[in-house]
């Protein structure tokens, strides 16, 4: 495909606006969640792209889930030793954005990661489906991989001494992070490019916003 067939590649935006939101950004998202949820253009609502920093500078992208949202922050579970999981603990700054083309909207987050409690890594892996517990044991995320046969062969080894139905213990490796916001933006295609943006910032002074620990604004497209 030529670079002119290329930068052709454009679509008119809907009439879909968004004109007020909440104190609270987080009634938002839950509101765009569910809808997202709920649109069958959308493969996976809760998709996200998390981008990370490591100690050399460098950013990678890759997709994770959102399984959460608790205390207001955004829950993923994730191999410690694998590469985003290195870079967390190098840098903890992360981005996430929810790419939800098919309702023309998207939310763009930055944050500060942590891991989560050990019991709330044990209370989710708990609750996966035995084939994904046995994948956690099997993966060694990250790392080169001589064939697929290699990966196959560990999965077997893992299952056999796990068997399914049995109890799976959770490997210490493996558990969640929370991400706590410290920007929130929703995106709202609109026609003519002229879209709509606004953008949520944890205060510094909660007493010179009324009380609120977000100051909103709206942004040029």
């Amino acid at each position: 495909m030529s670079r002119a067939e290329i930068a052709a590649m454009r679509r008119s935006y809907g009439e879909v606006g968004l004109d007020e939101v909440p104190a609270d950004p987080f009634h938002l998202f839950g509101d765009w969640l569910n809808a997202a949820h709920s649109n069958p253009s959308i493969v996976e609502a809760n998709a996200m792209v998390l981008s990370t920093v490591d100690h050399l500078g460098e950013i990678t992208s890759r997709t994770v889930l959102l399984k959460g949202v608790t205390n207001n922050n955004f829950i993923f579970f994730t191999n410690y030793g694998s590469r985003k999981g290195q870079a967390i603990h190098s840098q903890p700054k992360v981005s996430l954005l929810f790419p939800w083309f098919g309702m023309e909207r998207q939310v763009s987050i930055t944050g500060i990661a942590d891991q989560v409690s050990e019991s709330e890594s044990d209370e989710y892996f708990a609750s996966r489906p035995w084939g994904h517990q046995i994948g956690t044991w099997a993966s060694r995320q990250t790392n080169p991989l001589a064939s697929r046969e290699e990966l196959e062969d560990r999965w077997k080894a893992a299952a056999e001494k796990w068997p399914e139905g049995s109890h799976v213990p959770r490997p210490s490796h493996w558990g969640g992070y929370c991400v706590q916001p410290t920007s929130i933006e929703f995106w709202q295609g609109r026609y003519s490019r002229l879209h709509d943006r606004f953008i949520y910032q944890r205060s510094s002074d909660q007493e010179a916003v009324g009380g609120t620990e977000w100051e909103i604004a709206r942004l040029y497209p």
